[in-house]
C-alpha cells in the first residue's frame, strides 16, 4: 500500500473513535446521529462550493450514489436491530468483518484477485478486531436471527465500501459526502419522527450551545475521517485493503471505553490488538 494512504487510512481511523465517543455520550444517540448526518450534508455542500467541485458531476455515478445509500441503510437499520436485541460485544466483531465480504464478492463476482500476503494481513486484522471486541460467555449460535442482522449489516458495510470506492474513480469526495448524506437526513428524520423523539427537546437544561456542539462536532469530526477514506480510494487505495487498515480504529475504542465509559478487560483486548496491528504491517507492506 502506498505511504500516502496508508497515512491517510490511519489518520481516519484515529478520529473515528472519537466522534463515536460523543456520540455514545449524548442521552439521546439517536438525534445525535441525526445531526451527524445534516452536519456531513452541509459539510460536503460547503466543501465542494468552497473547491469548485461540481455537484451536478453525481448525475454520472447514480446508480453508486443508490447503491451506497441501500449499503448505508442496510448498515444502519440492521446495527440498531442486532444491538436491540444481541450483545454488542457478540455481535460488533461481525459487524466489523466487512473486508471479508469485500475480498469474496471481488473474487465471485468482480474476477478480483488478491496477493496471498494481502489476504493474510486482511484475516489478521479481521480476526485482531473480532478478539478484541468479542467476550467470553457470549452465544451467537443461540440466537440466528440476530446472527443474520449483524451479517446483514457487514454486507451493508460492503455495500457502501465498494459503491465509494468506485464513485471516486469520477467524483470528488465532498460531492459524494453531499449526495449520500442528504438523501439519507430524509430516511433518519423519518425514523426519529415516528420514534416519537423531539429535535429541539430542550428539556434536560443545558444551553442550546451544548444541544448545536453535540449535533453538529461529531458530524464535522465524521467528515474529516470518512474524506480522508475516500480520499485514499481516489489515490488508488483498494479498497479491501483500506476496510482493514481501518481496523485500526478498534484500539483507539477500547482505550477511550476504558477510561471514559469504564469497560472492562482493557489489557486482555489491547494484546489482542497486536495481531491486529500486524495485520495491517503486512497490509501496508505487501498491499
Amino acid at each position: 500500500m502506498d505511504p500516502m494512504i496508508a497515512a491517510l487510512v490511519l489518520a481516519s481511523a484515529a478520529i473515528h473513535p472519537f466522534w463515536n465517543l460523543l456520540l455514545k455520550r449524548e442521552a439521546d444517540p439517536q438525534r445525535a446521529y441525526l445531526g451527524l448526518t445534516v452536519t456531513l450534508c452541509l459539510c460536503g455542500l460547503v466543501n465542494s462550493l468552497v473547491a469548485g467541485a461540481d455537484l451536478w458531476a453525481a448525475a454520472k455515478v447514480i446508480p453508486l450514489i443508490i447503491l451506497s445509500w441501500c449499503g448505508q441503510v442496510l448498515y444502519g437499520t440492521c446495527l440498531t436491530a442486532t444491538l436491540r436485541r444481541g450483545d454488542l460485544s457478540a455481535y460488533y466483531p461481525i459487524i466489523r468483518s466487512s473486508p471479508v465480504f469485500i475480498v469474496a464478492a471481488g473474487v465471485l463476482f468482480l474476477g478480483q484477485t488478491y496477493a496471498a500476503a494481502t489476504v493474510l494481513g486482511i484475516a489478521m486484522a479481521v480476526i485482531g478486531g473480532f478478539l478484541l471486541l468479542y467476550r467470553r460467555g457470549t452465544h451467537i449460535l443461540s440466537d440466528p436471527l440476530t446472527l443474520a442482522l449483524a451479517l446483514a449489516a457487514m454486507i451493508g458495510t460492503g455495500i457502501y465500501s465498494m459503491a465509494d470506492a468506485r464513485m471516486m474513480e469520477t467524483i470528488s469526495p465532498s460531492v459524494q459526502l453531499f449526495w449520500v448524506e442528504g438523501l439519507l437526513v430524509p430516511y433518519y428524520l423519518t425514523l426519529y419522527v415516528k420514534s416519537g423523539g423531539r429535535i429541539w427537546d430542550l428539556s434536560d437544561g443545558r444551553p442550546l450551545v451544548s444541544h448545536l456542539a453535540i449535533l453538529i462536532v461529531p458530524g464535522i469530526m465524521a467528515y474529516v475521517s470518512y474524506f480522508m477514506i475516500l480520499y485514499a480510494y481516489q489515490l488508488g487505495g483498494e479498497v479491501a485493503a483500506v476496510t482493514s487498515v481501518r481496523q485500526a480504529s478498534i484500539p483507539i475504542s477500547v482505550v477511550l471505553g476504558g477510561f471514559f465509559l469504564r469497560e472492562g478487560a482493557i489489557l486482555r483486548r489491547l494484546a489482542a490488538s497486536l495481531i491486529l496491528a500486524a495485520g495491517i504491517i503486512v497490509i501496508v507492506a505487501t498491499g
